[in-house]
């Protein structure tokens, strides 16, 4: 579909405080690499990543959210009040009742006639955009926030815990990719 009335007009997103090293990922991997003879540095050169950015542990997915939302916010024409629709669209959520969407719009002030979340990894986001657009393109609403905010911090602890208790091939190629996520928020 092609749109005459829909067009982003801001972006904002929040890093994570913590950065932690491809290398420091492998040295806790040290005993699964002797293992399985694999040499140190394998993982930043298969996969190019030298680094990725963690939440404090226990950090909420929503404040991830709200930061990128402000940020956004900030440099668009939108006002806040002006939001008729806000959709959080992250695979992290603090619960799965109420919408984590609900939490955002009460901590960014602002009183959508639409709250919902989205999961659909990492189209999420495309998701939440795309319905806004053909909500503004059918005239329904006049603006909308997508938010998202990830959290890998967790899922990589677990995948390397794996990884150390089954020292396997199998499960050692089937485990890269989970190391390669991190974490971050946007809004758009």
């Amino acid at each position: 579909m092609r749109y005459s009335r829909v067009f982003i007009d801001a972006i904002g997103y929040e890093l994570p405080p913590v950065v932690v090293t491809t290398q420091e990922l492998e040295a806790r991997l040290r005993p699964v690499y002797e293992t399985l003879h694999v040499a140190q540095g394998q993982l930043e050169a298969m996969t190019g990543i030298a680094e990725r950015r963690w939440w404090e542990p226990g950090y909420p997915p929503s404040q991830g959210a709200v930061q990128a939302a402000r940020k956004a916010l900030a440099m668009s024409h939108v006002r806040p009040q002006d939001v008729e629709v806000l959709i959080y669209a992250a695979v992290c959520r603090e619960d799965f009742e109420p919408a984590t969407a609900c939490r955002v719009a009460s901590d960014l002030g602002v009183r959508p006639d639409t709250i919902y979340d989205i999961s659909n990894a990492c189209l999420g986001v495309l998701n939440g955009i795309v319905d806004l657009a053909n909500r503004i393109e059918l005239g329904q609403i006049r603006a909308g926030l997508v938010v998202s905010c990830e959290t890998a911090r967790e899922i990589n602890d677990a995948m390397i815990d794996t990884m150390l208790r089954d020292r396997r091939m199998e499960v050692f190629t089937k485990s890269l990719a989970t190391l390669t996520g991190g974490s971050g928020a946007v809004a758009v």
